[in-house]
């Protein structure tokens, strides 16, 4: 009888400890005004369908503030893709299929060089503000020696507020 009342206030004191309701440790906090979140642009890449069956590749990009102020970082994540390919890409302004232009210069824009694995990763600088309205879009091109067929593009997402 001795050792079932030890053993229930052994157990109470350890339930007691481990779920005390007088400890308030401070929360983890988030701020809506995390720079690093809630600026960065998303895109999920894809084949024209007018290309559906010659070519498959996919990938995503994103664009979001660079580590200097008056600089954006544009990424590009390329899967699918034929290896050994390098492949022409940029940023534009308005959306895959509708072309406003060309967001900086051409030469900003390192080809995207696909692996054995079928991946290709490339990123750029450019010298502006990350915009944080508007429409945008990344565009990758067949090759250099081909550069006006489109083999992947994708819309970004303006980035939430």
């Amino acid at each position: 009888m001795y050792s079932r009342r030890l053993l229930l206030l052994a157990v109470s004191a350890l339930a007691l400890s481990s779920c005390n309701p007088f400890r308030h440790d401070s929360a983890v906090q988030v701020s809506a005004k995390d720079d690093n979140l809630n600026s960065r642009w998303h895109a999920n890449l894809a084949t024209p369908a007018e290309l559906a069956g010659a070519v498959q590749m996919n990938g995503s990009a994103a664009m979001a503030p660079g580590t200097k102020s008056g600089t954006t970082i544009v990424s590009l994540a390329l899967a699918n893709a034929t290896p050994g390919g390098l492949h022409p890409w940029q940023l534009h302004r308005g959306q895959c299929g509708s072309d406003d232009g060309i967001v900086g210069s051409a030469g900003a824009y390192p080809l995207a060089k696909v692996g054995r694995d079928g991946h290709a990763t490339a990123s750029a600088n450019l010298k502006l503000d990350t915009p944080t309205v508007g429409n945008y879009f990344v565009s990758v091109s067949a090759s250099a020696a081909n550069d006006a067929v489109t083999v992947a593009c994708g819309n970004l997402a303006p980035p939430t507020l």
